[in-house]
């Protein structure tokens, strides 16, 4: 008899604590499931939230390129006389006014036609003397009409001198001290010069003193490979967009496609030309323009701010309730600019978080 209670008694002893055993798993099988992320409130309402839709599929085709004044819409000041250049005190870059003095030429040539104007206003006062002494003479009998219309003649001729002497002078500049002032002749940047103080100018030299534009639009210089030529036409609209100003996007057009490659490169030269609101492009500037071209195939597109790119993965965050979300990843087809296509993982309808999207994404990851 006692044996058969010790028996019970280990039976039982044995089921307690498997019945224990069993009950400390099962809490610890609960306590490790997490409760699903749900969005506060005062989050939600700050929240962008975007809408997958079915679109056509758009590549963008990108060329490298540099900004450049736009050489149509330019003043080039060359040197009107020779002589020796000073006081220049503009440098590029230097915004000026037309009619702004940029230095000053002292030449002999102004100073020849001074005296040439002197010597000119001279000679008609002789001649004048001379056509009133004739007209005395023909008075008294001494003189005839001929020397008299001889005198006239002179005296026409001295004064036409007189006048194309005033002109020349007034064209280079008026000045009676042998100065040639160098005046802007338009409103604009100085985007190059290339005198100094001291240089000695000529008119026979063929280079200009300086170089000015507006900016208010300018070219963005490009080569084209001959793969892409049949992708790029006349007329395009283009994205332009610079290291300065990563976020701002320049609009403008292909204004010219060159007809031939260059025998060197085997390129095509392609010229944009962009609105200069702000005169933010400046010449030189690296550029990168983006071409749009519609392929006949549709897609879900989103934003491609939606998208997050972890470990060699494209995710979003769906919304699937009120304030329910979570963690989609996704394949896409292609990227440009502010679109994405997505091959799989989403369907047109789909709603999904289009701002801190990242911030969300770490949460639901903590």
């Amino acid at each position: 008899m006692n044996k058969i209670i010790k028996n019970s008694l280990s039976t039982l002893t044995a089921s307690f604590l498997l019945i224990n055993l069993f009950s400390c798993k099962s809490n610890e099988q609960n306590s490790d499931v997490r409760a699903p992320y749900i969005v506060p409130d005062s989050l939600m309402r700050t929240l962008a939230m975007d809408t997958a839709k079915t679109s056509r599929v758009t590549y963008a085709i990108k060329f490298n390129g540099i900004v450049d004044y736009n050489t149509d819409k330019v003043a080039n000041i060359f040197p009107l006389l020779s002589g020796n250049i000073q006081g220049i005190h503009v440098m590029p870059g230097d915004y000026v006014h037309a009619g702004e003095v940029l230095g000053m030429v002292k030449s002999p040539e102004v100073a020849n036609y001074n005296a040439a104007l002197i010597s000119a206003e001279a000679n008609v006062r002789l001649n004048a003397k001379l056509l009133e002494q004739q007209k005395e003479l023909f008075t008294s009998g001494l003189a005839s009409q001929i020397d008299i219309t001889n005198a006239e003649v002179n005296y026409e001729q001295a004064v036409a001198a007189k006048v194309a002497a005033e002109k020349i002078l007034s064209i280079n500049g008026n000045n009676k001290n042998g100065e040639f002032y160098i005046k802007s002749p338009v409103d604009g940047f100085i985007v190059q010069k290339n005198v100094t103080n001291g240089m000695a100018v000529r008119v026979d030299n063929g280079g200009n003193m300086f170089t000015i534009s507006d900016l208010k639009d300018v070219w963005v210089q490009a080569n084209v490979y001959e793969q892409n030529i049949g992708s790029v036409r006349e007329g395009d609209a283009v994205d332009v967009t610079t290291i300065s100003y990563p976020d701002k996007v320049f609009k403008g057009k292909v204004d010219k496609l060159m007809n031939v490659l260059d025998p060197t490169t085997k390129v095509l030269k392609m010229k944009v030309v962009l609105n200069n609101p702000g005169f933010l492009l400046k010449p030189q500037m690296f550029a990168t323009i983006a071409i749009s071209n519609s392929v006949n195939k549709q897609a879900t597109a989103i934003s491609s701010s939606d998208l997050i790119f972890d470990h060699s993965q494209y995710y979003v965050i769906i919304v699937t309730g009120k304030k329910d979300v979570q963690i989609r990843p996704v394949e896409i087809i292609s990227i440009n600019g502010k679109t994405a296509y997505i091959k799989s993982g989403l369907n047109p309808g789909d709603r999904l978080i289009g701002s801190q999207a990242l911030l969300i994404y770490g949460s639901l990851n903590s």
